[in-house]
């Protein structure tokens, strides 16, 4: 199989993966609903699977550094498959999150070791358009499946989302074993490895800054769904199309990343996705006052959401190559970190504040995420690169 097939089966698998991930969000609602619990409550199976995301792809990266490519990848989204339909199965939430936190180890493995993968498939001046391309996934997935979950949902219930989104797994199990190499292994990572990432005088900052930006942006998306209700009146349906407008605005900036990152850099790419986020997220309450000016702050917000995670990917690899294959997994962990913080905290302001205070607690994350990002940057032009 050619090199283009297998990146395309790496993107597929993203999708399968990142659908899994943001579906609870989108399907929030009818979830809460169903198992006679509130929304917030409901929330903590984001948290959760993001606490266990967080600190198992390191872990999974060192475990399986030295496996097959195409055997792991296959094998962690086939588990992915199974554990998302049982979770259909679930009868009572505390069921339901301890399936859930054992689902989504297969996302802590996939996604970093899916763009190491992809790295390896590529020549070096390619690597960056490689590794952002098996991202997109992720993009498609707030385009078609998150959507597309959110209407199911709202059509035939939940259960009947998370059923769809486990067969999407399968597909992407079949698709990697079908069109990777045999035989692709990453450097193992030893304890060295981690030491020298912490010890590194810009990766630290760079992590910090992904766990920065996805707390703040899941500060509100972890409660799209009655955010959207209380924005602009959304039902199920309506919800559906509001995803879908923002996720095309998603997959356009993360398409728009992984063709210029290489003659961009991922230093000034990652400041324009960072701020698209911000003014994005700062102009949702705006939205309040009609659908134009909401459907305005998602397309802004959409067109950053990706490219950023991507593009913060790339930094870390050209920032420190022979570290790439565990900083990635630790953005990885940092994404997940975020999310779990950003839930958490995102639900005390929507209990005790509430749910109009959303937009301001991921602002103020996302700035602080921006200014960061933005000293990186300073130091690597003052110093150059530091390997």
């Amino acid at each position: 199989m050619s090199r283009r097939a297998s990146l395309w089966a790496l993107m597929f698998g993203n999708l399968a993966i990142g659908t899994g991930v943001m579906i609870v969000a989108g399907v929030l609602s009818e979830l809460a609903a169903d198992l006679q619990i509130s929304p917030p409550v409901a929330g903590q199976l984001i948290s959760a699977a993001a606490i266990v995301m967080a600190l198992g792809a390191p872990i999974a990266a060192a475990a399986t550094s030295g496996f097959d490519r195409r055997l792991l990848l296959a094998l962690t989204l086939a588990w992915y498959a199974l554990g998302l339909i049982a979770s259909a199965f679930a009868t009572t939430f505390p069921q339901l999150l301890g399936i859930r936190m054992v689902t989504v180890i297969s996302a802590a493995i996939f996604t970093p070791q899916a763009a190491a993968t992809a790295a390896l498939l590529a020549p070096p001046d390619e690597r960056g358009r490689a590794m952002a391309f098996t991202f997109l996934g992720w993009s498609i997935a707030s385009v078609f499946g998150v959507p597309v979950g959110s209407w199911l949902s709202g059509a035939f219930g939940w259960r009947i989302a998370f059923v769809v989104t486990g067969l999407l797994a399968g597909v992407g199990s079949v698709a990697v074993i079908a069109t990777l190499p045999a035989g692709l292994r990453v450097q193992r990572l030893s304890l060295k490895s981690w030491v020298d990432v912490a010890r590194h005088p810009l990766l630290p900052r760079v992590l910090f800054v992904t766990v920065l930006m996805a707390s703040g942006q899941f500060g509100v998306f972890a409660f799209i769904a009655p955010y959207l209700l209380w924005l602009v009146e959304a039902d199920a349906n309506g919800r559906a199309v509001a995803l879908a407008w923002f996720g095309a605005f998603g997959l356009w900036g993360n398409v728009l990343v992984a063709r210029r990152i290489d003659k961009l850099g991922p230093d000034r790419a990652v400041q324009l996705t960072l701020t698209a986020v911000l003014v994005g997220v700062a102009l949702l309450p705006a939205g309040r006052g009609g659908i134009l000016l909401a459907a305005l702050a998602l397309a802004v917000w959409g067109s950053g959401l990706f490219g950023s995670n991507s593009s913060q990917q790339v930094r870390l690899a050209a920032i420190a190559p022979p570290l790439a294959s565990g900083s990635i997994a630790l953005n990885t962990s940092a994404i997940y970190l975020g999310q779990a913080i950003g839930t958490a905290a995102g639900g005390l302001v929507y209990a005790r504040a509430g749910i109009d205070y959303l937009s301001w607690f991921g602002t103020a994350l996302i700035a602080l995420a921006l200014a960061l990002s933005m000293t990186v940057s300073r130091r690597r032009k003052q110093k150059g690169p530091v390997a």
